[in-house]
């Protein structure tokens, strides 16, 4: 994990890693810093062999207000190439999340705003507290939400990000479930339970299994079943032969826990 980090904190249980914004004094809002140990955080529990999960949350009253708005108004003082770097490092984060061949979760309780929501869509699995609150507020401070377009637009499709993008208003965990940014809203008093309980569901399947899957996923993304059939086949005959699927079939026959199941 990142050593001494100023604005997360990381912990670990076992198999599963806690990643924690800590800034709760700016409801965890984004700054160059903040980028740069998310970052880390994920690459490195993402190149630990143990880990087989990652849960991400916020501390505080929010999960991610999005970008610092006083690190933004440092930037528009840079140049167009400082400011293009940044906005790379902002982008190496989502892809570091999206890439990442562990399960990721998102913990969403108060406001996910702008990147925060990006956050959300990144991750494979959102929970959200009943009076979680979510915008894709950038336009409404004349930017728009450029790098985390992408992985909104893979969880909740062209239409709804079209109609949120262009004006900015808010939506509750409820309208964020039924358009598909999030998995399941629970009451906030259930919430670390819940995913608890889903991380532990998450551990009872193959770790490499999942890695491949995700990685199928990007593979066919956007694809027709044609175009995706040589990946879809090489993937599950790859994973056949495997010692993890070789193992978990046997289990299955002889009606015992597979020895990868936690």
């Amino acid at each position: 994990m990142p050593m001494n980090p100023t604005r997360l904190l990381i912990g670990r249980r076992q198999a599963v890693v806690t990643i924690t914004l800590n800034r709760p004094e700016v409801h965890n809002a984004f700054d160059e810093t903040l980028i740069a140990e998310l970052t880390a955080g994920f690459t490195e529990a993402a190149a630990d062999p143990d880990v087989r999960a990652i849960v991400l949350q916020g501390a505080g009253p929010s999960f991610c207000a999005g970008g610092d708005l006083n690190w933004m108004a440092r930037m528009a003082a840079y140049s167009h190439a400082e400011n293009l770097a940044d906005a790379q490092a902002l982008q190496g984060l989502f892809e570091a999340i999206v890439e990442c061949p562990k399960v990721t979760l998102a913990q969403v309780h108060g406001a996910a705003m702008g990147g925060g929501v990006g956050l959300v869509a990144a991750c494979d699995i959102a929970l959200a507290a009943e009076e979680a609150r979510f915008a894709f507020s950038e336009a409404r401070i004349g930017l728009a939400p450029a790098v985390i377009a992408p992985y909104v637009i893979q969880k909740i499709g062209m239409g709804a990000a079209r109609a949120l993008f262009v004006t900015g208003e808010r939506f509750g965990a409820d309208e964020a479930l039924r358009i598909g940014l999030v998995q399941q809203v629970v009451p906030s008093g259930e919430l670390e339970a819940v995913a608890q309980r889903k991380v532990e569901g998450v551990l009872q399947a193959g770790p490499e299994a999942v890695a491949a899957a995700k990685r199928l996923l990007r593979a066919i993304a956007g694809k027709t079943p044609p175009e995706a059939a040589e990946a879809t086949a090489e993937c599950l005959a790859a994973l056949r032969a495997s010692p993890e699927g070789q193992e978990g079939i046997r289990a299955f026959l002889e009606k015992r826990k597979p020895d990868f199941a936690a």
